[in-house]
């Protein structure tokens, strides 16, 4: 007949205990994670209960949801167009998306796998560019785009000055450095150009660091409203931030309810976008080598 140890009963209730406290540590955890998230989307989630309430209802405290979303819907999309300052936009933020990521993977491929000289200046310059916003050069830019070149009221004023990107060339340097150099030299001697060395290999290496660039471009090109506000006065090419902006009368009636509906359509394009290439995001800037 086999002999219980006097152990365990004591072994199997500190378990247990320790299972407890686990369990209470992770309702804690999961308690204070939701209450952040509400916290965070409060702003999202009280700009939804608005659209769907009257314009008489809105700016009341009440939050209850109402049944005037499609209404408010149908007035702001044909009354104040805002389904053609939509589709500038996209086609804003795609070209800018497109163009940046493709001019940065050519640089990226310049200056990791080419010599020439003053390379490390060059690369210091465009880390520099970062700490110049738009804002800055705006006065200057304005006279080059609508004197110089004649671009005032065209999609490549609002597309053109935006097609290059530190960021996207430092983010693929970066990963292009983490790539053994072996590589490069193997495809060289097969004969495999710098361009197609960069299609066949480089890009399908980095889908992830792609994808991340691209969320983060879209987003900026979407929810530009300076530059647009400044260099367009057609309102049949501006872009939809703008739109919106126009909505909202000064010194007058504005219908809050049209702009609730607005403000929550125009949210879905980059959330669309993010959700999409959340993985990607996800990956594109993690700190390891299987990114």
């Amino acid at each position: 007949m086999a002999v219980k140890h006097p152990a365990a009963p004591a072994a199997r209730a500190d378990r247990t205990a320790s299972r407890s406290r686990r369990a209470r540590g992770e309702w804690v955890t999961h308690a204070a994670l939701i209450l952040s998230v509400l916290i965070i989307g409060a702003p999202l989630i009280l700009a939804v209960i608005k659209s769907t309430q009257t314009s008489s209802v809105v700016l009341s405290p009440s939050l209850l949801p109402g049944g005037a979303f499609f209404q408010n819907l149908s007035g702001v999309w044909q009354d104040a167009n805002l389904g053609r300052y939509m589709l500038n936009s996209l086609v804003v933020a795609v070209c800018v998306t497109a163009g940046k990521t493709t001019l940065a993977l050519l640089a990226a491929l310049a200056f990791v796998y080419f010599r020439f000289p003053l390379k490390g200046a060059a690369f210091t310059l465009v880390l520099l560019s970062l700490m110049l916003p738009t804002e800055v050069l705006i006065i200057a830019l304005f006279d080059l785009v609508s004197r110089d070149l004649n671009w005032a009221n065209t999609y490549a004023a609002i597309i053109v000055p935006f097609l290059a990107s530190a960021t996207g060339t430092f983010l693929f340097r970066q990963h292009f450095l983490s790539i053994p150099t072996s590589l490069a030299d193997a495809a060289r001697i097969d004969g495999c150009g710098p361009l197609l060395y960069l299609t066949r290999i480089l890009i399908p290496m980095s889908t992830n660091t792609i994808g991340a660039l691209a969320v983060i471009q879209f987003v900026y090109a979407w929810d530009q409203y300076i530059w647009p506000l400044v260099i367009m006065q057609q309102d049949d090419r501006q872009v939809v931030q703008v739109g919106l902006r126009r909505l909202i009368e000064v010194g007058g009636q504005t219908d809050w309810g049209a702009v609730m509906a607005g403000a929550v359509i125009t949210a879905l394009p980059p959330l669309i976008v993010f959700t999409a290439l959340q993985k990607q995001f996800s990956r594109g800037f993690a700190l390891s080598e299987d990114k």
